[in-house]
């Protein structure tokens, strides 16, 4: 498998078989294993086709099989990104974590996708949310508190 990402909040391989696998690990690990797994459920009964497909779901090594759509964007406009997010609201969704780092391009359909949904709140329900808010973090997901403080920031 090619790791994709290795942090304290994750660990992401894309298998040979083109599948994400996922493990939550880190703060909130379980709530946002579950969390993500709603929301990917719950994306797939509305039928939004830019998002994945949730294959497999292991509460016990809190992992989770998906889809894969596409290469991570290195360069998209604020507007289109802002376009790809309001999108996703009209299936019932917020992202939360509304950035570049969060999409994806599908080459076998020319669609831009959206990945990583473990903060999101259902609009239905607000009260499903792990919706973060860290002033020490950047939008690529890097702390920038001081080393001390970094274990006890929020959304860490």
């Amino acid at each position: 498998m090619q790791e994709i990402k290795d942090t304290r909040r994750a660990i992401v391989r894309v298998g040979y078989d083109g599948r994400v696998h996922k493990t939550f690990r880190g703060h909130q690990a379980r709530e946002r294993f579950e969390n993500e797994s709603r929301m990917l459920r719950y994306l797939e009964e509305k039928e939004c086709p830019f998002v994945p497909r949730l294959l497999e779901a292991d509460p016990e090594t809190l992992k989770i099989v998906t889809t894969n759509c596409g290469t991570r964007v290195e360069h998209l406009g604020e507007e289109r990104v802002r376009e790809l997010y309001d999108e996703l609201e009209t299936y019932g969704v917020r992202h939360e974590d509304p950035f570049l780092r969060n999409v994806t391009y599908r080459r076998s359909d020319g669609r831009f996708c959206l990945i990583d949904f473990e903060f999101a709140t259902l609009l239905e329900d607000p009260s499903v949310s792990l919706k973060p808010w860290n002033p020490d973090e950047d939008e690529n997901g890097d702390s920038q508190a001081p080393p001390d403080a970094q274990d006890d920031a929020p959304g860490v």
